[in-house]
């Protein structure tokens, strides 16, 4: 690439992209290289700054068209030449073009754009050995995982993921990125950022909507991990076939797949896996398995058999699902050549994973539990794993998010009321719906169960009364939001901490409020 100036660049940072690029005066054809294109009109020219937002356009600017949930960016044509385009990259013709403007024609926008913010940002991924982790739940528990045996094997590190994004322990700023995992001019950015910290090893999150939308094209991952698949997301796929679909795109791109083979979906994962794989559960004759495992209220412990040799591994995190979580990091760390004793190091010294089986800390003799579960397998992985060590009541509050897939609705009413002496149908993020039909829509699961229940819309009021109900003994298990600080409403968003919200009410609790 023939670099002309280096620059630091400023945009207007909206729609979930970064105020700050850290730009180079790179040639068009430069940054288009890996995408096959047509010359519609013009010339090769210098290019600063890549962007799919009209409004972040300027002097210089390569600006994507891409057609979004809401919007089609072949519309702003014009606006981006207003603002200074130097290039513009269509996947269908327009009708006419701005004089002085080159535009190339690509089979799909957006597969073009990961791949040119790649070349933009000097291929940062090539420095680097990214291990991408994807499934409905688990994901960023194993993230984390795998940065504690990271951190333990001494090698500097990067974590991208729906929690937060940091580099060497320190966050990486994304101040408008929505999505855990970032758009294809972020991520490859953010990349950028971790190599010059001179980071060798990255755990990322890799979702479905992010392969659909062709986010990581541009990145091939030195492992690929495969945690599970179960209802989510069905509003945007349609079906758990296109889902399982979506998914497996990860493992045509990696060169190492680590996969749940106790996962029904798991064989699909295999099949269409590229590189080479390695299996890794419980039940099923798996390359790596689990055996003898201990499961109490302060972790879980197992042998994992590998290669007919046997080796003890501790987790200081409850539940059933932390021995797969677990599993999949050691597969991906082991396929990584990490030593065991840093395996085994990393996995002992965790120190919890925010809003995943967190705990509020309290003197009142009740086990208060904060868990992002927000799909049926994810509430029933949490409230069973609960349940292990509750010798009293199991309460729950829990919700569904507004403006999401409704099948799941009714089903995870069913398996709170199955698994629950108690619960609370509360609001989640209602967004544009009205929150007491999303709680009608639960109801529907839960009245077969015989359970005892209440409908409370108000999710600040649902929190205080489960935990003001709750006695010595018993468990309150606040699941949907996890770490999440914001509660997103039709009108606004506001600030909304489940902890918080649970320490206030015990603190009311104590003083008989």
């Amino acid at each position: 690439m023939r670099l002309i100036e280096k620059t630091i660049g400023l945009t207007h940072a909206r729609m979930g992209y970064i105020s700050l690029q850290e730009a180079v005066f790179l040639r068009l054809s430069d940054i288009m290289k890996s995408c096959g294109y047509e010359v519609v009109q013009g010339g090769d020219v210098d290019i600063a700054n890549i962007t799919i937002d009209s409004r972040t356009v300027k002097d210089k600017s390569l600006f994507f068209c891409i057609r979004g949930l809401r919007n089609d960016g072949h519309t702003f044509i014009n606006a981006a030449g207003e603002r200074g385009a130097a290039a513009i990259i269509v996947d269908s013709p327009a009708d006419a073009y701005p004089e002085n403007i080159t535009a190339l024609r690509v089979r799909d926008s957006r597969e073009a754009l990961s791949y040119a913010a790649a070349e933009f940002f000097g291929r940062p991924a090539d420095g680097l050995s990214i291990s991408g982790v994807t499934g409905t739940n688990g994901k960023t528990s194993v993230t984390y995982f795998l940065e504690a045996i990271f951190n333990a094997w001494g090698h500097k590190n990067g974590l991208i993921g729906t929690v937060e994004t940091r580099a060497c322990g320190e966050a990486i700023d994304v101040p408008f990125a929505t999505s855990t995992t970032p758009d294809a001019i972020e991520l490859q950015l953010i990349l950028k950022r971790m190599r010059d910290k001179n980071v060798s090893h990255v755990a990322m999150e890799v979702t479905s909507h992010a392969l659909s939308l062709r986010k990581t094209d541009g990145i091939r991952f030195k492992t690929g991990i495969f945690t599970n698949l179960t209802q989510d997301h069905l509003d945007f796929h349609g079906n758990m076939r296109n889902y399982m679909e979506v998914k497996a795109r990860l493992f045509k791109n990696s060169d190492f797949s680590i996969i749940n083979a106790d996962d029904p979906s798991g064989a699909f994962m295999i099949k269409s896996a590229a590189g080479e794989t390695l299996t890794y559960g419980i039940n099923e004759q798996c390359e790596l398995r689990a055996r003898n495992v201990s499961l109490n209220a302060a972790g879980v412990e197992f042998d994992a058999i590998i290669g007919g040799a046997s080796e003890k591994f501790y987790c200081p995190i409850p539940g059933k699902f932390t021995v797969y979580n677990a599993l999949a990091a050691i597969g991906a760390a082991a396929a990584l050549n990490a030593p065991l004793a840093a395996i085994k190091t990393g996995l002992k010294e965790m120190k919890g994973v925010p809003g995943r089986i967190e705990r509020v800390p309290n003197h009142a003799g009740i086990n208060i539990i904060v868990d992002y579960a927000h799909t049926p397998d994810g509430v029933e992985n949490i409230l069973t794993a609960v349940r292990e060590f509750t010798p009293g009541r199991l309460i729950s509050v829990f919700g569904c998010g507004g403006d999401r897939d409704r099948k799941k609705r009714p089903l995870m009413g069913g398996i709170a009321g199955k698994l629950s002496d108690y619960c609370f149908i509360t609001s989640d993020n209602p967004r544009s719906e009205n929150p007491k039909s999303i709680l009608d829509e639960i109801e529907t699961g839960i009245l077969p169960t015989d359970c005892a229940y209440e409908k409370i819309a108000d999710r600040r009021e649902a929190i205080f009364t489960a935990v003001t109900a709750a006695r010595p003994g018993d468990s309150v298990v606040i699941a949907g939001k996890g770490h999440e600080n914001y509660q997103i409403f039709a009108d606004k968003t506001i600030h909304f901490d489940d902890r918080e919200i649970a320490a206030e009410a015990l603190k009311n609790r104590v003083r008989g409020i």
